[in-house]
C-alpha cells in the first residue's frame, strides 16, 4: 500500500515534471506578517506573488507546505478534522490555468495515487451577481471523464476561496476567486439522514472526504466591495495530505495513516474506548510539537496561547479517560512522530527534547490550575473554568457530572458564543491589517527590522540571530536570541547605530542570487530551509544583507527615526525588542 511520504514525493515530482520549481515550506510562523498567527494555507506565503510580484523560482511552483488552522479545534476528535496538516500545493502565476490544472490533478489522483475515477465527484462554482457561473471548468471535468451528475454547483460558501472567506467579508486588497473542490466517495459508507434526506459530496455525514482544491485566483477586492480582475490569472491548488492518504486507503479516517500508527499504538495500551478522546490528544500533541519546533512557547496570549490550549486539551482528555501524559508518555508520542517526520522535517529530532521538556513542564502547570479549577465548582460560573483556566467543555461537564452539580448548558453556551464572537471581531481586525498594510508604513518598518538585526549584531555579538517577529502599523517586534537583559547603554548604541545608517540614507538594493552562495558571503536568513535555490537578497550597504521576501523602501532615509520602547525576555536565551517609528 502505498505511503504517505510516497503520495508527498510523487506530488513533487509530477509536477517537477511538469516545469514546476520544488520549494520549500514555510515556516509554521509567518515572517512579519500581522494578518494571521500562523501560516494555514500553502498560499499565504505567496500572496504578493499571486497579485504580480515575481517569484525567484519562477512562474510554476510546488510544494509540502506545513499548517496550523485552529477554526476548526471543536471538531477535532472525528475522522477528519486536524489543527496541523500539510498541504501540497501547487501554483500557476500567470502561467497555465484551469484546462491544464485539472487535467493535471486528475491525472495525478488516476495514475499516480491509483483512485478508481468512479469514486470520484466535483464541484464548481455556480456563480452570483459579480463573478459568472463556472461551465468552463464543469465542461473540462466532462472531456476528462466526469459525469455529469457527479458535477455539483454550489455558491461562495462552498466554491469560492479567499483567506477570509466569501467575498463580502474580504478586505480590500485581498485576492480571491472560484474554485473546483475534488471529493472521493467512500461507498461503503451509509448516509446518515440526519444530515439531510441526500447526501452529496459537501454532506457532513463521511461519505464523502474532499481532497483537493483548485483555487482560479483571479479576483481582487477594491476599496469600493467590488471584484476586479488581477492583471494574471492564477492557479492556486491546495490538498490535505492526510486526506489524500485516506483515499488511498479507501479508509476515511485519517487517523488510521501511517502519520498516526504508531503514536496511536502508544495511546491504545492506555485508552480503550474513548476513540475521539484519543484523536484529540494524537492530534494536539502532533500540532504541539510542530508549533516548539517552530519556536512557540506555551504563554497567555496569541500563538503561545493556542498551544498552552492544546496541550491543556490533550492532557484534560487524558486524564477523562484515566490517562497520565506525564507518565512516560509525553516521550512515547513525541518519539513516534518525531521518527515518522523528522526524515522530511529535520528540526524535530534535534529539538527532540526540547519539545518533550516544553510539553512535560506545561502539564505540570495545568495539574496545578486543573487543582484550583476544582475547587471553584458549583461556586462560579462554568464558563470561567473555560475561559480563566483552560478546561475544555467536556472536562467541565465530567467534573460536573461526577459531582452530581448541574450543568447549565444555556448559561455555557450563552458565554461562549459572546466569546466566539469577540474573537471574530479580533480576527477581523487583525486581519484587515494584513494586504492593506503592506504599503508605506509597514514597508518602513519591515526595512527597519534589517537594520536592527545588523545593530544587535554589531553591539552584541555574532552569536545574534533572529527568533521572530511580527510588524503592524504601530509599531515593530523582534526576537532574537542573546542570553541576557540589555543595559541602557545598549539599547542607546543600538537606537543610535539604527538612525546613523537611516541618517545615511543608504540605499535598499535586491538581487537574485543562490542561496548557498548568499549564505557563504555571510546573508543572514530567518529559517533558510524556506528559502528556495534561487532567492532575493537584500543588502542596505556593507552594513546588512538578509535573505528576505520583502516589501523595502528604495532607501533608508525614508523611513524616519527609529525608537526603542521596550526590551523582554522570552526566556531560554531569546529576547524581545518593540520599536517604533517616531
Amino acid at each position: 500500500m502505498i505511503s504517505a511520504n510516497e503520495i508527498r514525493q510523487k506530488y513533487l515530482k509530477f509536477f517537477e515534471s511538469r516545469g514546476h520549481k520544488i520549494i520549500p515550506s514555510a515556516p509554521l510562523i509567518p515572517e512579519n506578517d500581522p494578518t494571521t498567527l500562523f501560516t494555514s494555507s500553502g498560499m499565504q506565503p505567496l500572496v504578493l506573488n499571486l497579485l504580480g510580484q515575481p517569484h525567484p523560482s519562477g512562474t510554476r511552483l510546488v510544494n509540502s507546505q506545513k499548517c496550523i488552522r485552529t477554526q476548526d479545534i471543536e471538531e477535532v476528535g472525528d475522522n477528519r478534522h486536524t489543527t496541523f496538516f500539510e498541504m501540497l500545493g501547487n501554483w500557476s502565476l500567470g502561467d497555465y490555468f484551469k484546462e491544464e490544472q485539472l487535467a493535471w490533478f486528475y491525472e495525478f489522483l488516476t495514475s499516480e495515487v491509483s483512485l478508481s475515477k468512479d469514486r470520484l465527484y466535483v464541484s464548481v462554482f455556480e456563480g452570483d451577481v459579480s463573478v459568472p457561473r463556472d461551465d468552463e471548468s464543469a465542461g473540462i471535468w466532462k472531456k476528462l471523464g466526469i459525469s455529469e451528475n457527479k458535477i455539483f454547483h454550489y455558491g461562495v460558501k462552498k466554491n469560492w476561496w479567499s483567506r477570509s472567506g466569501v467575498p463580502d467579508l474580504m478586505p480590500a486588497g485581498e485576492p480571491g476567486g472560484p474554485d473546483s473542490e475534488v471529493f472521493y466517495e467512500f461507498t461503503e459508507v451509509p448516509h446518515d439522514p440526519k444530515f439531510g434526506s441526500e447526501c452529496h459530496p459537501n454532506c457532513e455525514c463521511g461519505r464523502f472526504l474532499e481532497i483537493g482544491n483548485s483555487v482560479f485566483m483571479q479576483y481582487q477586492k477594491q476599496a469600493d466591495g467590488s471584484l476586479k480582475e488581477l492583471p494574471q490569472k492564477n492557479v492556486d491548488f491546495g490538498g490535505g495530505l492526510e486526506r489524500l492518504t485516506a483515499a488511498a486507503y479507501n479508509d476515511p479516517d485519517i487517523f488510521k495513516t501511517d502519520f498516526f500508527i504508531s503514536a496511536k499504538k502508544v495511546l491504545e495500551d492506555e485508552i480503550i474506548d474513548d476513540s475521539r478522546g484519543l484523536r484529540i490528544i494524537l492530534d494536539h500533541i502532533r500540532a504541539a510539537m510542530f508549533l516548539i519546533d517552530s519556536g512557540v512557547a506555551p504563554s497567555n496570549k496569541d500563538k503561545g496561547y493556542v498551544l498552552r490550549r492544546l496541550i491543556r486539551r490533550a492532557a484534560a482528555h487524558a486524564k477523562i479517560a484515566n490517562c497520565d501524559l506525564e507518565n512516560g508518555i509525553v516521550t512515547l508520542l513525541t518519539s513516534a512522530f518525531v521518527n515518522e517526520y523528522s526524515n522530511t522535517y529535520p528540526t524535530l529530532l534535534k529539538n527532540k527534547k526540547d519539545i518533550i521538556d516544553e510539553i512535560e513542564n506545561e502539564l505540570t502547570k495545568f495539574n496545578k490550575t486543573l487543582e484550583a479549577g476544582i475547587k471553584l465548582l458549583g461556586n462560579a460560573p462554568s464558563f470561567d473554568l473555560y475561559q480563566s483556566y483552560g478546561f475544555p467543555r467536556e472536562v467541565i461537564e465530567d467534573l460536573y457530572e461526577k459531582r452530581n452539580i448541574e450543568f447549565d448548558e444555556n448559561e455555557f453556551e450563552a458565554e461562549l458564543k459572546e466569546h466566539q464572537d469577540l474573537s471574530r471581531t479580533a480576527s477581523k481586525g487583525m486581519f484587515k491589517g494584513g494586504l492593506q498594510d503592506r504599503s508605506e508604513i509597514t514597508t518602513k518598518y519591515h526595512t527597519a527590522t534589517h537594520l536592527l538585526h545588523a545593530a544587535l549584531r554589531q553591539v552584541l555579538g555574532d552569536h545574534v540571530h533572529q527568533a521572530g517577529s511580527n510588524i503592524t502599523a504601530e509599531r515593530l517586534r523582534f526576537d532574537f536570541s542573546h542570553p541576557d537583559k540589555l543595559t541602557n547603554q545598549q539599547i542607546i548604541q543600538v537606537e543610535e547605530l539604527i538612525n546613523q545608517k537611516i541618517a545615511e540614507d543608504i540605499p535598499v538594493t535586491k538581487v537574485e542570487m543562490q542561496k548557498k552562495q548568499a549564505l557563504a558571503e555571510g546573508a543572514l536568513a530567518f529559517f533558510p530551509e524556506k528559502y528556495p535555490d534561487i532567492a532575493n537578497v537584500y543588502s542596505i550597504g556593507g552594513f546588512s544583507k538578509e535573505l528576505c521576501g520583502g516589501p523595502h523602501v528604495n532607501s533608508t532615509a525614508e523611513i524616519g527615526s527609529i525608537k526603542i520602547f521596550k526590551e523582554e525576555s522570552l526566556g531560554s536565551g531569546t529576547r524581545r525588542i518593540y520599536a517604533r517609528i517616531v
